[in-house]
């Protein structure tokens, strides 16, 4: 016996398509916000020369970190911007910490909810395993519906596809945070905001970092696979070696992303370790 099919396809697309007709002008204010800082963001790494920018990145590197990553730093900017690269990283850069901050804002105030309410835990723990699990080419879909295509379609499926490290780590912190100095902060007379500025997100913060530090590496990996409805950068240049099976320079385009993973990994690490 043939048991009818069930339509999750007509469902999905109806309600993408009720999405499109009624928050059209919410989808265009997003577009609009998102694409001017993605290309504010990406035309300010590009204005300096490279070496200029080179020697900025190093800098911060070694104030935030140790003179490895300085050096690590320095050698592969200098190989990025040998290889021709250096426009390419810079726009892919540009989307990486756009998608992370955005990821960041929004995720860590509802991983305190998460902390503080077990009903906000319930509801949004198995939609961050969704969100984790389903296809990272999934989201280029509704991205591209909703956006049409470009940088902005690229970080808004980085965000739904990195959000949930930051959510989940956030979550864990605030409750690891030892129960009877939370005894103690009520004891003292401690408001909630009191508790949650100058015991919880102190005491968590190396935990919280965890989650924003692969929040970035999963940014990363996504505006890479996002080059494929237009979001630009290196993810670009993979994208066209593959097309077109040119091995050297899709090797030399994954190697600039390479060297931009293991920067800013190493550079929010250290932010931990300073801590």
């Amino acid at each position: 016996m043939n048991i009818a099919k069930i339509p999750i396809d007509e469902w999905v697309e109806n309600i993408e398509g009720w999405l499109e007709d009624h928050l059209s002008p919410f989808f265009d204010a997003i577009k609009f916000v998102i694409g001017h800082i993605v290309d504010g963001m990406a035309a300010g790494f590009n204005y300096l020369p490279p070496i200029v920018m080179i020697l900025v990145l190093t800098a911060l590197a070694f104030l935030i970190g140790r003179t490895k990553i300085a050096a690590f730093t320095l050698i592969g900017l200098l190989l990025i911007d040998n290889l021709e690269l250096w426009e390419q990283t810079m726009d892919t850069l540009a989307l990486v910490l756009t998608s992370s901050v955005i990821s960041i804002v929004l995720g860590v105030p509802l991983g305190i909810l998460c902390a503080w309410n077990e009903r906000m835990q319930k509801l949004l723990t198995p939609l961050l395993d969704f969100m984790q699990t389903m296809p990272a080419f999934v989201y280029l879909l509704p991205a591209i519906a909703f956006f049409s295509i470009g940088v902005v379609p690229g970080v808004f499926a980085s965000v739904i596809f990195a959000i949930p490290p930051t959510i989940r780590l956030t979550n864990l912190g605030i409750r690891q945070v030892p129960a009877d100095l939370v005894e103690a902060a009520e004891a003292f007379g401690s408001t909630p905001m009191q508790k949650l500025f100058q015991l919880q997100l102190p005491i968590a913060t190396p935990t919280i970092m965890a989650g924003v530090n692969q929040t970035i590496m999963l940014s990363l990996s996504m505006v890479v696979i996002a080059a494929m409805i237009g979001a630009g950068g290196v993810g670009a240049v993979v994208y066209k070696a593959v097309t077109q099976v040119k091995i050297g320079v899709g090797f030399e385009a994954g190697l600039a992303v390479v060297i931009l993973a293991i920067m800013l990994d190493r550079m929010t690490q250290g932010l931990v370790k300073k801590k």
